[in-house]
C-alpha cells in the first residue's frame, strides 16, 4: 500500500510539473504588454463575432466571418443563428457592412475563412461551416466583381473532424486544422491542459481529403503562402507558428521552420510583401473569462513576422476592451483590420 501510494503522489507531482512547464506558459500569466496603435483605429459595427477576415488588396475588398457564439454557446438566443460573411468596400470611406453570403447553405455558422485567386482572376472563397447536426464542412464560394458570394460546393470528409481554420490552394484544393482530437469529456481536458500534441492538419486535393501533418498542440489559424509553396500554421498551446513547405502534387508537408510568439497565436494573415500577421490571445485565462462572460475584459494582440528574417514585432495592442479577444489581423501596406472571437466590431487602423 506504501509503494502504491508513493506511486501515486509521484504520478501526481509529474503531471503538475508538466502542467507547469507546458500549460501555464501557453496561457501567458507572465506577460507584460503595453497600448499600441489602438487609439489611432476606427471601430466599424458588423455583426457578433467577427472571427476572421481576408483582404483582396487589388479589388479594396474585406470579407469578414461572422457567427454569435457567445449567445448560441450561453442559450442566449432561440435556434441556432445563421452566420454570415460580410463585406467591407475600402474604396468606400464610410465602412459600411454589407452582407454578401445571402446565397450561404441556410445552415451556416462559418468560422474560418479563405480567399483563393486563380491564374485567371477568378475568385474562390473557402469558409470552415459547424452546421447545427454536428457535422463539419467547408463551403465553397464563387466570388463577384463586386463581391458577392455564390454558394458552389460542400465539402465533408472524415479526417475533417474539429476544422478551426482554412486556407484554400486551388479551385477546389484545401488545406483545414483539427484543433482538438478530443473536442468533449475528461479526454478534451486532458488534451487541453495537458497541452498534449494530438490535433493535426487536413488536405482535401479536390477528390478526397486526409491527415498530412500530425503531432500539433490545439492547431489554429492555417494560411498558404502567395505562391502556394509554403503552409503555415499557429498553434495556441505551442505559442508558435511553423511554415512548412508544400508537395503541390501530393499536399504533403514538410517542416521549414518555426517561430515562437508571445501571445496564444489565432489565425494568420498573409500580407502581399509575403510578411505574416498573427492574432492571438496573450492572457488565455482571460480569454475564457471573457467567453463566459463579455464584461471581462480579453486583451488583444496582433504582431508581424518576417519569414526572411525570422523576425517577430508587436503591431497592435489592446487591453481596455477596445476590441476583446482578438482572432484575425489582416493587412494592406496602409492599413491594418483586426476581428475578434466574440466582439460585433473590427479595428481599422492606420499603419503610415
Amino acid at each position: 500500500m506504501k509503494s502504491f501510494l508513493v506511486l501515486i503522489a509521484v504520478a501526481v507531482l509529474a503531471g503538475a510539473a508538466w502542467i507547469a512547464a507546458h500549460f501555464l506558459p501557453a496561457v501567458g500569466v507572465f506577460n507584460d504588454l503595453s497600448p499600441l496603435l489602438v487609439d489611432a483605429c476606427r471601430r466599424v459595427d458588423i455583426a457578433p463575432g467577427t472571427e476572421d477576415l481576408e483582404i483582396d488588396d487589388d479589388a479594396r475588398q474585406v470579407f469578414i466571418s461572422s457567427f454569435d457564439r457567445r449567445g448560441w454557446y450561453a442559450g442566449e438566443i432561440d435556434g441556432r443563428p445563421r452566420g454570415a460573411i460580410y463585406l467591407l468596400d475600402l474604396s468606400d470611406r464610410t465602412l459600411t457592412p454589407h452582407m454578401a453570403s445571402e446565397n450561404a447553405p441556410a445552415d451556416f455558422s462559418p468560422h474560418g475563412i479563405s480567399l483563393w485567386t486563380g491564374p485567371d482572376g477568378a475568385r474562390r472563397l473557402f469558409a470552415v461551416n459547424h452546421r447545427s447536426d454536428g457535422t463539419e464542412a467547408v463551403e465553397m464560394f464563387d466570388v463577384s466583381e463586386d463581391g458577392e458570394l455564390f454558394h458552389t460546393e460542400t465539402v465533408s470528409f472524415d479526417a475533417m473532424h474539429s476544422p478551426n481554420d482554412v486556407a484554400g490552394v486551388g479551385n477546389r484544393q484545401f488545406y483545414a486544422s483539427n484543433d482538438l482530437k478530443n473536442d468533449h469529456g475528461l479526454r478534451g481536458l486532458l488534451e487541453v491542459y495537458g497541452a498534449l500534441p494530438l490535433s493535426d492538419v487536413v488536405y482535401f486535393d479536390g477528390v478526397d481529403g486526409r491527415s498530412v501533418m500530425r503531432g500539433m498542440t490545439y492547431a489554429n489559424g492555417v494560411a498558404a503562402s502567395k505562391d502556394g509553396a509554403k503552409i503555415y500554421v499557429a498553434e495556441v498551446l505551442k505559442r508558435r507558428v511553423s511554415a512548412y513547405d508544400r508537395d503541390e502534387l501530393s499536399g504533403a508537408l514538410e517542416l521549414d521552420e518555426r517561430w515562437r510568439v508571445a501571445t496564444a497565436p489565432d489565425n494568420i494573415d498573409v500580407a502581399e510583401d509575403g510578411s505574416l500577421w498573427v492574432a492571438g490571445h496573450p492572457n488565455t485565462s482571460k480569454f475564457l473569462a471573457h467567453a463566459k462572460d463579455a464584461a471581462h475584459i480579453a486583451p488583444s494582440h496582433v504582431l508581424r513576422i518576417d519569414p526572411q528574417t525570422g523576425a517577430v514585432e508587436d503591431k497592435f495592442v489592446s487591453l481596455n476592451g477596445e476590441i476583446n479577444a482578438s482572432s484575425v489581423g489582416a493587412a494592406t501596406d496602409d492599413m491594418l483590420i483586426v476581428g475578434a472571437v466574440f466582439d460585433s466590431h473590427v479595428m481599422v487602423c492606420p499603419l503610415n
